[in-house]
């Protein structure tokens, strides 16, 4: 009977140090270098989304602001791979910031 105790709590102690699978996460737009270099100043928004696809986020009080955010990591602990803002005037690309 002691045997059988013993065995019923280390069962019982082992699932305590059990984690949980934590599931891998990708967000956002995907983007790579290659992507980034495909990108001219002076291109139409429509000629961006065909490169970049949709935005991310569209800057609801700025809509010449368009932003790109690519997420990657497991679940509570993502890191950011890859953020870019484009600038539009006239519909036209005027600047890029980010990148890296």
């Amino acid at each position: 009977m002691r045997f059988v105790l013993i065995l019923v709590f280390c069962f019982l102690l082992n699932g305590c140090f059990l984690v949980p699978y934590k599931i891998e996460v990708q967000q956002g737009n995907y983007i790579d270098s290659s992507m980034i270099s495909l990108l001219k100043l002076n291109m139409t928004r429509d000629q961006v989304v065909y490169i970049l696809g949709t935005p991310l986020v569209i800057d609801p009080f700025n809509r010449d602001r368009w932003s790109y955010v690519y997420l990657e990591g497991r679940t509570g602990n993502t890191e950011k791979k890859r953020d870019i803002t484009l600038i539009f005037k006239d519909d036209k690309l005027v600047r890029i910031e980010g990148g890296e």
